[in-house]
């Protein structure tokens, strides 16, 4: 089950993601989606999974005039705060750096777990 859906006791009870997400392999369908969503109307257009999907964050940050926004999404987060609990890594310093590579690739607005403790540095 993943982090949110633990914490949030909403884990299915059948099936997975795989039914509704799109193929990761599959660079092409990102931007057809986007441009599906730009016809309509949307006032942003967002990557998610973020941290994994880096390029693709630069291509639709250099393919759309709308703002562009990147979810660091709840596995993300608790993979590198296992790592710190454990002491393989420094959380901060792990954490500033995975938003600034998200930052770098394009986002004009980043969605993180870490929100309060950036906004207090």
């Amino acid at each position: 089950m993943a982090p949110f859906r633990e914490a949030a006791e909403s884990g299915y009870s059948w099936g997975d993601c795989k039914s509704y997400q799109m193929n990761p392999a599959n660079f092409a369908e990102a931007f057809w989606e986007m441009q599906l969503d730009i016809e309509v109307g949307v006032d942003m257009v967002m990557v998610k999974p973020a941290l994994p999907y880096l390029d693709v964050l630069r291509a639709v940050k250099e393919m759309s005039v709308n703002p562009t926004a990147a979810y660091q999404v709840s596995g993300k987060y608790a993979m590198i705060a296992a790592a710190a609990e454990r002491g393989w890594l420094d959380e901060r310093a792990a954490f500033l750096e995975s938003l600034t590579c998200i930052k770098r690739a394009g986002a004009d607005l980043i969605i993180t777990y870490w929100a309060k403790e950036f906004a207090g540095l």
